[in-house]
């Protein structure tokens, strides 16, 4: 693919420098979440603090791009179960691997409920998350698999509960949230009566009148 006009590649060194600050970070961001210092990912990328702000402006900026590359990449997971799996495994895989990096990625699940959530790299990582949520669900729900009534948004919402009520136990019981997220699926089943209420809303759709 031809370079834009008027933009110079980056140096052999500076790809390598980029490469070794988004890897440090990475770690950094997901053993401590957002609390990981500049210095310390510039320590472990082996790099000067002065190198991480010609690459990023800010440590949330940094953070961003950290959190928004995960997001993607969980999205790209669920557009790949929804060509390769049946539609009932497929949302229950996607479910899976979602939670999964809420507990493996501190910083990933701090964005998740709201630490950086309104920057733009976040906000269009979640969209992504968004589509292929719905995504998945809607081919779930056409194919009879899970209930009517169930919704992208009602999803999302899951995926975070299943994560927050089994934190509490992580430590002594890492493998709980497998129990209720077990729980949670068998309760989207189609065989089961409707749910009281409307369905939740994103902050960006409107309400209907």
């Amino acid at each position: 693919m031809a370079k834009p006009i008027g933009t110079k590649p980056m140096r052999s060194d500076a790809v390598r420098s980029r490469r070794q600050l988004m890897q440090a970070a990475t770690e950094a961001f997901a053993e401590q979440g957002v609390e990981a210092s500049v210095s310390d990912i510039a320590e472990r990328a082996g790099i000067g603090k002065g190198t991480v702000f010609r690459h990023f402006a800010t440590k949330d900026d940094l953070l961003a791009a950290i959190v928004s590359e995960n997001q993607f990449s969980l999205a790209a997971t669920g557009e790949r179960l929804a060509e390769t799996e049946e539609p009932a495994d497929a949302l229950m895989q996607f479910m899976t691997a979602a939670i999964e990096l809420q507990i493996s990625n501190r910083a990933f699940c701090q964005v998740a409920h709201g630490e950086a959530h309104d920057h733009p790299d976040v906000r269009n990582g979640l969209a992504a998350l968004e589509r292929v949520t719905a995504e998945l669900t809607d081919r779930a729900r056409r194919h009879g698999a899970i209930r009517r009534d169930i919704t992208g948004q009602d999803v999302m919402l899951l995926m975070s509960g299943v994560y927050q009520t089994a934190s509490p136990l992580l430590a002594s019981q890492p493998h709980l949230w497998r129990r209720y997220l077990r729980l949670v699926f068998d309760g989207m089943r189609a065989d089961t009566p409707p749910l009281p209420g409307p369905a939740p809303q994103t902050e960006t759709t409107p309400s209907s009148r």
